[in-house]
């Protein structure tokens, strides 16, 4: 009997310790290891801080989270980039066949855009229903009730004119560089001895902001001078007539790989013209780019926005020349 009572015993410490150790163990575990989502008392991988969605954007899987209790406007106002002036126009048409009864513009007031920095003010101050941005949203456009919706994939070119003698590549310091007033002749970079004339986007415009905190590392650019000029209008046509034999500018892909008066130079041995660094993001200056609505909005809105995303819009979005999602 006694040696029942003992074996009875023996196994109660073990089914105890046991228990010890399998709700230390999930504590421990628990405590330890990354999670996604960023719950209170958890340890995040740097990387995946980083890269952690901000507060009230949509990333590229998830459908929009929005508030569809505004009533239909009768017309779909739209602003923003300029950059993304072909594609809006198309997505525009292919809207049409889904929802032919509302007339949408882009454009304001005119038809014209104004860039994506002064498109997303005129959707905070009501003028507009959407704005196309070329960038993330600040946080304090978060902050203001907009959610950045990612539509399709983008890079950036750097180019020079056709007839310039630098024939080389640019690592993005030295891009950087440039950019900042500290490289001003192109024998600094292995080309011949002439200056650098820089010839920098509007500040109204996204791509410029984009570049400013990628390349720039959202550091100021240098001040205007006789080499170094930013332009009035978000307009990429006159910035490349300028290049001249010494100039340098930046735009998206699609607005300068067919042109036959510009070269693209390659950024760390890598060309915005090659999808495969694009999608897998190693090309250093490729980007997402956004459809920015109030979080609070209206059916046809969110209408819109889905086509956007949809098979059909994401086929438009290939065919204008930027990649889809």
């Amino acid at each position: 009997m006694a040696k029942g009572n003992n074996d009875t015993a023996a196994l109660i410490i073990a089914f105890l310790v046991t228990a010890g150790l399998l709700g230390g163990g999930f504590w421990f575990f628990s405590r330890n290891s990354p999670q996604i989502g960023g719950k209170p008392g958890e340890t995040l991988d740097p990387a995946t801080r980083s890269s952690a969605t901000p507060q009230n954007a949509a990333d590229a899987t998830t459908a929009p989270n929005l508030d569809t209790s505004l009533p239909n406007p009768a017309v779909l106002t739209m602003d923003g980039s300029v950059t993304m002036v072909a594609l809006m126009k198309q997505l525009q048409i292919a809207y049409t066949q889904v929802n032919p009864s509302l007339q949408t513009t882009y454009g304001l007031p005119d038809g014209k855009p104004n860039g994506t920095n002064t498109g997303i003010r005129n959707l905070i101050e009501g003028r507009a229903l959407i704005a196309a941005s070329s960038r993330p949203l600040k946080p304090d456009e978060y902050q203001a009730g907009l959610q950045g919706i990612p539509i399709a994939k983008d890079a950036l070119a750097v180019v020079v004119g056709i007839d310039n003698p630098y024939k080389g590549e640019l690592t993005s310091q030295q891009l950087k560089q440039i950019f900042q007033g500290q490289i001003t002749n192109w024998s600094q970079v292995g080309g011949p001895a002439l200056p650098i004339k820089v010839i920098n986007r509007s500040p109204d415009s996204g791509t410029y902001t984009f570049f400013k905190d990628v390349v720039l590392l959202e550091q100021a650019f240098a001040p205007d001078g006789p080499n170094f000029t930013t332009a009035k209008q978000d307009e990429t046509t006159p910035l490349l007539k300028q290049l001249g034999q010494n100039g340098i500018t930046y735009s998206t892909v699609q607005q300068v790989e067919k042109q036959r008066t510009v070269r693209i130079v390659p950024i760390d041995g890598l060309l915005p013209t090659d999808q495969a660094a694009i999608k897998n993001g190693t090309y250093p200056i490729g980007r997402v780019v956004y459809l920015a609505v109030p979080k609070q909005t209206s059916p046809a809105v969110k209408q819109f926005i889905d086509m956007v995303r949809s098979p059909r819009g994401q086929q438009v979005v290939q065919r204008v020349g930027f990649l889809p999602l």
